[in-house]
């Protein structure tokens, strides 16, 4: 009989030791996720422009401010970028990308972060975790910022008269998932 008391409480144990050994089993691995189930997901929407039409008068005026209609069209961005709300606002140090950006960084309480085009680190910027980006740049330098985002000669040189592009990339993890090209008069 004490063999069968012996065994009775050997099983017992035998039996707890393996139902604990499956708990912490199963805790381990629900508690194991991967990187990609436990972080959100890093997610950068890049929002390109051309600063709006130039006063063209002075041919010599290297610093041209904008023009009546280029006014309206700064004003025409902020309300086209109205519900999106912006971390980081980029613009060249020129009277007519800061005069296209001011009323979009007006409307987001930002100030405007001058940039040198060939100096502009967009993965840079993105580690910085912001969401909305706008970078207001001219004919020659948007799309080489764009191809740079997207590591290849897919943009060519904005016409010397559009205005109206808006260049739209979004990565997520520094990945390149979109790109939009749209065209607004």
């Amino acid at each position: 009989m004490e063999s069968y008391t012996f065994e009775v409480k050997k099983k017992p144990i035998k039996i707890m030791k393996y139902i604990f050994t499956i708990l912490v089993a199963c805790l381990t691995l629900l508690s194991c996720k991967t990187e990609n189930e436990t972080e959100k997901p890093n997610v950068t929407t890049f929002y390109f422009i051309r600063h709006a039409e130039k006063n063209r008068e002075n041919p010599e005026d290297k610093n041209p401010s904008l023009t009546e209609k280029g006014q309206l069209r700064a004003k025409k961005w902020s309300d086209i970028f109205k519900n999106i709300t912006f971390d980081a606002i980029y613009s060249t140090d020129y009277n007519r990308t800061i005069e296209t950006a001011s009323p979009t960084a007006y409307n987001n309480n930002l100030d405007i972060i001058k940039y040198e085009p060939e100096n502009l680190n967009t993965l840079k910027i993105f580690k910085e975790g912001y969401e909305n980006i706008l970078v207001v740049g001219h004919s020659n330098t948007v799309p080489k910022l764009v191809n740079n985002l997207l590591q290849e000669d897919v943009y060519p040189d904005i016409d010397d008269q559009n205005n109206g592009n808006l260049y739209i990339v979004t990565l997520v993890n520094q990945k390149v998932v979109s790109v939009n090209l749209l065209t607004i008069n």
